[in-house]
């Protein structure tokens, strides 16, 4: 992997290369001070890097500038902002997809590696027999590098509760109150979720996944030894994962705000 570090302050620059080599040690990091001279041996050399962490605000070419540059230039390298400075508004519009606040920490540049390149997280999951699902930012379930696709939005949405509840067995009016809020328990709200049930075990026994999925006295739970999980990373007491956590949490979802207001406030476990 090829990386590119640039920072017009040597010792920022020292301290985000440091945190780059101890997060990903395999990796070639290039360290430039301008964002002109790193645009310049990408034109030159014709190899793009793979990420870029950059400062923000510098001279010449700032990191907004440098985003714009690169979407033409090397429209597949990935770019993340390292700054002290609020940019989110800019670089949302410029589709930036994170940043990483100063002074630099390596849990949050291995946070955005492992976000921008999950192959090894799978690879280590997968050979361990489990799911990988990411619940902080947009939930999502991952299998083989591959993001696992539902034919029904509301099976995802069912998957990710039982997620949420941790193992926990649910009865079937405790998920109707939540995917469908507000709604009488009619036979056909339960014929719904029977269908989402069957849908969900469908998906999951097409990747080989189905004994993730318990069903007992018409109650659901899920076998969290077959799941791979920065949530219950971060339960666990993963200090990278807790470094990882920015107040987002399923966040299609509106009933996770409750899960949401506990990590948010150290009440997670």
């Amino acid at each position: 992997m090829l990386i590119y570090a640039i920072d017009d302050e040597p010792n920022m620059l020292y301290l985000l290369h440091e945190a780059i080599a101890e997060s990903a040690p395999e990796a070639e990091i290039r360290d430039f001070s301008l964002g002109s001279k790193a645009l310049r041996c990408i034109e030159t050399e014709g190899e793009a890097p793979n990420v870029i962490f950059s400062d923000i605000r510098m001279p010449g070419i700032s990191g907004l500038e440098l985003a714009a540059r690169l979407k033409e230039l090397s429209p597949k390298t990935n770019l993340v902002f390292v700054t002290g400075y609020d940019y989110a508004m800019d670089a949302y519009q410029l589709h930036v997809p994170g940043y990483i606040p100063k002074p630099v920490e390596a849990a949050r540049i291995k946070d955005e590696l492992e976000y921008l390149f999950p192959v090894a997280q799978d690879a280590e999951a997968s050979a361990k027999g489990r799911l990988r699902i990411r619940c902080f930012g947009a939930f999502e379930v991952f299998w083989k590098n591959q993001p696992l696709l539902f034919s029904r939005k509301q099976t995802k949405e069912l998957f990710a509760f039982l997620v949420d509840r941790k193992g926990a067995f649910c009865a079937s009016d405790e998920i109707i109150a939540v995917l469908w809020e507000g709604e009488p328990h009619t036979g056909n709200i339960k014929h719904r979720l029977w269908n989402l049930t069957s849908d969900l075990r469908a998906s999951l026994k097409a990747i080989g996944m189905e004994d993730v999925l318990i069903s007992k006295s018409r109650k659901l739970a899920i076998r969290t030894e077959r799941i791979d999980c920065d949530y219950y990373r971060m339960l666990a007491g993963d200090s990278s994962e807790a470094a990882s956590f920015r107040g987002e949490y399923m966040e299609q979802y509106s009933w996770a705000e409750t899960t949401k207001g506990k990590l948010t406030f150290g009440m997670g476990s």
